[in-house]
This record gives C-alpha cells, structure tokens and sequence, in this order.
C-alpha cells in the first residue's frame, strides 16, 4: 500500500488552522485512529459494506472501520472500498485522518445538498454525482446524493439516498477481476455508469408522462396546467442533475495523459459521456416541448373561454330582448290600468260621472293609449 502522509482532522464546527498545517507523521508510525465511542456506533447502519481487494479478487470484508484500516495496511498493493449510508461526522471524521482528506470535502459529503461536481485534493479525487430514480406508483421522479472519495488505494461511497444501488456495482465490478485490477479509478467510473444509466428509465418515465399531458390537453383536463407546471419543475432538476456531469467527466477526460489512465478505462469513460450526452438532449427537448404544450394549452384555454363568453353574451341578449318584451307589455297594460284607477274614485265633483259619454270616452282612451304604446314599441323592435 502506498505510504500517506498523515494529519490530524479539524473540527467541522472550528477549523484549528495551526492543527491542519501541522508537519506530516512519518508513514512507519501510523496509528489506528480513535473512533468515536461507544465501539457499536461502527457496527452502525451508517457502514454498508466495507472490503478488501487485491489484483482485483476481494480478500476481506472488514465488519468496521478500524479493521478494514487495519486489512489495507496488512495487505502490500490492496484496494479498499468503503461504503457508507448518511454518515455521521464521527464516522467521516475518522475516514478523513486515516485517508488524509480535505475538510471541505468532508463538509460537503456531510451537509450534502451539492451540485454534481469533480474537486482533486492533492491525489484524491471527491466527485458529487446527482443519481435519479422514477418512481411509477406516483409518477414522479425522485433526486438522490452520492459523494465518492477516490485516493490511490481507496474508494470511499457516501450514499444520501436509496438509489443507485451501489451493491449492484460492486457486484459487477466483483465478476470481473480484470475491471475491478485497474484500480480505485475502475470503481468510480463504475459508479459513474451506473448513475448515468439510472437516468435512462427517468427518460422513459418523463416521455410517458409528456405523453399523457398531450392526450389530457385536448381532452381539455382542468387539471392538466398543474400537472404541466409539476412536470416542467421536475425535468429543470434533472437538468441540474445530469447537466454538470459533462464538466466532470471533461475534467476525467482531461486528466487521461497527466494520471496514466488505462486505455480500457479510457473507452469506459467514453461510453459513459456518451450515454449522458443523449440523456442531456433528450431532456432539453423535454423542456422544450413542456414550453410548447403550455403555450398550446393556454391557447386552448383562451379558446374556451372565448366560447363561453360569446355563449354568455347571446344568453345575456336574449335575456335582454325578454326583459324589452315584458317591459313593453307591461307599459301598455299599465296606460289603461292607470285611467280606469283614475276614473274609478268615483268622486261627485268629477265632472265625467255625469256625463253621458264619460264611460265610452274612458275605454276610447285606454284603447287609444295602448296602441299608440303599441307602435312605439313595435317601431323600435321590443316587440
């Protein structure tokens, strides 16, 4: 095993700088760190799987921490790879004085919440990668968190969420020696397939889903605006997930000729670009097309309610042509009510009481008053 240097890991709350660049301690002198007691909090849910390989066969599966630090230095030329679920400070803390890694690696593989990302300390490699997962009970797509440490003998995974499943990873790179030979790199690069085919049922997921908006938008669903709006949110996160994977396999790439990466790794990183790339477009189209289907909704939505005010606005006519015809009749039935009111008092001092023609006289009028009524209204189109 290559000889580290080593120096003590700083407070995650206080950074003791005169700590952090203290001098290195010799390589014969390396301790086994302290790990936090109680002792069981290694035998914790937080330590998936924890094994030891050499020329690429598996030689040990340490139950804890301190005995795969123990086993990989025990064993001249091993590779350990540590898999972690949502650790906790204790446990990354020791992994950080035995590994010698960066505090602010270790900061972001605790607080996590990061965007996909490759920072190289010194000769490690800490790679954030943004798994997703499809969900079909409920339809929607669900984000994850993955930090991988990658240093010259070591893999550490710290996995934030149920997907990918890095077990199946493992044992993949397990059946096939010749993969697992070429070292800590073999695993991240497996990893990074593994994240990276994830996405293509997400793919799959999200054009069938699109599907169904298209059919529920000229069904003329209520509900669909909704779902196009939950729907666009999703794909704009898994651009944020797999779009800055580009930038980090173009750092990988970059690193071929200054890192000696085997050429077999070299195809494998290829493939896997690839692979992302077709993910990145079709997801762009996606966005796309969501863009588009919302326009085309909202045309129709205007549509509709274009029909529905013209359809209101004919009721509100014909409404109003019924209210004239009533109107109209109630005006002239109301002309001979209001004579026949004024000549039914039946006062002595009125002087038609007495008169002979005072009764054909009140009906001639009533009459007279309603037609005249009657061809006002009907010049004007009310009846």
């Amino acid at each position: 095993m290559s000889d580290r240097s080593r120096k003590p890991f700083p407070s995650l709350l206080t950074l003791d700088r005169a700590r952090r660049h203290a001098p290195p301690r010799p390589p014969a002198s390396r301790p086994a760190p302290q790990l936090a007691k109680p002792a069981e909090r290694e035998r914790g849910a937080t330590l998936v799987d924890a094994a030891i390989y050499v020329d690429g066969d598996r030689v040990g599966s340490p139950p804890t921490l301190s005995e795969s630090y123990q086993a990989l230095r025990e064993q001249g030329g091993a590779m350990a790879w540590i898999g972690l679920y949502r650790p906790d400070h204790h446990d990354l803390a020791s992994l950080a004085e035995e590994f010698d890694l960066h505090e602010l690696s270790v900061e972001d593989a605790i607080v996590a919440h990061q965007r996909p990302k490759l920072e190289r300390y010194d000769d490690t490699l800490f790679v954030v990668l943004r798994p997703a997962r499809y969900l079909d009970d409920v339809e929607e797509v669900e984000f994850g968190e993955v930090h991988v440490f990658v240093g010259p003998d070591f893999v550490v995974s710290v996995r934030h969420s149920e997907a990918p499943d890095l077990a199946a990873v493992r044992r993949r790179l397990e059946s096939n020696p010749d993969l697992l030979r070429l070292g800590p790199e073999a695993v991240l690069y497996a990893i990074l397939d593994r994240v990276v085919d994830g996405y293509l049922p997400v793919v799959a997921g999200l054009e069938n889903d699109i599907d169904e908006i298209e059919t529920e938008v000229f069904r003329g669903d209520p509900r669909v605006s909704r779902r196009i709006y939950e729907l666009t949110r999703e794909v704009i996160e898994f651009q944020r997930a797999a779009g800055p994977l580009t930038s980090v396999l173009r750092s990988l790439r970059a690193g071929f000729a200054k890192y000696g990466t085997d050429e077999e790794l070299q195809r494998y990183l290829r493939d896997v670009e690839d692979h992302l790339i077709e993910v990145i477009e079709k997801v762009a189209g996606f966005r796309q097309l969501l863009r588009d289907i919302l326009t085309v909704n909202a045309t129709l939505v205007a549509q509709q309610q274009n029909e529905e005010m013209k359809a209101l606005t004919e009721a509100s006519i014909d409404q109003n042509e019924e209210v004239k015809r009533i109107s109209a009749w109630a005006a002239i039935l109301f002309a001979p009510t209001l004579i026949g009111t004024v000549y039914g008092m039946n006062f002595d001092d009125m002087p038609e009481l007495h008169w002979h023609l005072g009764y054909p006289f009140a009906l001639v009028l009533m009459g007279l008053v309603s037609l005249t009524l009657f061809a006002v209204f009907r010049r004007r189109g009310w009846i």
